[in-house]
């Protein structure tokens, strides 16, 4: 019964992490500031993650996602000079209409997820130990998963340079 609590406790700290910091980071005038908010809601997703017992899937979202996609947005961040960079206020227009689409989003996922018949599964559970992890992160053959890694940290360093390119662009 404890242990029950103890994990809807939990459930919703993190659930409440999630959304407050995820509002903080789309409400920030200050990118630096968004950049750290983002990383709280990685992180407490990955404690989401570890309450499930999907201990894999919690350490690839903090050492891919909060390690290194928002270091690297805080370098991209730092190297370019914009670290006091203020964005402008919102236009009311525009706001209206984020809240309009954010609301209508909300409605989507609600009546998709009330009107969805859960059901258990009746399969049994894959036997996975890490050798079989190690071998699927290192392969290029069927359920592997290097070559994705490798097209996404392409695009990655292409993104950063990128940005730095335009970021340094002399104003004309």
């Amino acid at each position: 019964m404890e242990s029950i609590l103890g994990n809807q406790v939990m459930f919703i700290i993190f659930s409440a992490m999630i959304v407050m910091f995820s509002i903080l980071t789309v409400t920030s005038r200050r990118i630096l500031r968004a950049a750290t908010f983002l990383l709280f809601v990685l992180l407490a997703t990955a404690g989401l993650y570890f309450m499930l017992n999907y201990q894999f899937l919690a350490a690839v979202q903090i050492t891919l996602y909060a390690g290194g996609i928002v270091v690297l947005i805080i370098f991209s961040i730092l190297l370019t000079s914009h670290i006091d960079h203020k964005f402008d206020k919102v236009p009311a227009q525009k706001l209206i209409m984020g809240v309009i689409a954010a609301g209508g989003g909300i409605a989507i996922s609600l009546m998709t997820l009330l009107s969805y018949n859960f059901t258990p599964s009746n399969q049994q559970p894959i036997d996975v130990d890490m050798k079989t992890i190690g071998k699927s992160l290192l392969s290029y053959g069927d359920n592997g998963y290097v070559l994705p890694f490798e097209v996404i940290s392409v695009l990655l360093l292409a993104a950063m340079i990128a940005a730095i390119v335009i970021a340094k662009r002399k104003k004309v």
